[in-house]
């Protein structure tokens, strides 16, 4: 374990001196890249304006999200009514899917309790 842990700590040191002589290079590089994507202006008033161009580009774009989302219930029912035709596949990857949404469910509870899996702390 400790010869495992003097690895780790030397690859991290590599990993750092690297970042540090490569670094600033590579910042500049990237801020190069992407000219197009940085506000002339860089004020207040230009950060509210983007944000609220943000917000009511999400915004609309409700409509088109809500249609996807009928079309897939619309799916999946028809799925549903004609599940004599499933293949074992599909059925699968839905049971594995549920078991996944289900893990991400008691995963969040467990954050929200603190990490505590009856939430009491000790």
């Amino acid at each position: 374990m400790a010869s495992l842990w003097r690895q780790l700590q030397q690859k991290s040191s590599v990993a750092s001196h690297f970042i540090a002589k490569h670094g600033s290079a590579y910042y500049k590089q990237l801020l190069d890249q992407n000219q197009q994507y940085i506000a002339k202006e860089p004020t207040v008033e230009k950060c509210q304006e983007l944000s609220k161009q943000l917000f009511y580009t999400r915004l609309a774009s409700l409509p088109g999200r809500y249609e996807s989302f009928w079309k897939e219930i619309e799916f999946v029912k028809s799925k549903i009514k004609n599940r004599q035709d499933l293949k074992i596949e599909e059925v699968g990857v839905a049971f594995l899917f549920a078991g996944e949404c289900y893990a991400w469910y008691c995963v969040g509870e467990i954050v929200g309790r603190g990490f505590t899996i009856t939430g009491y702390k000790v």
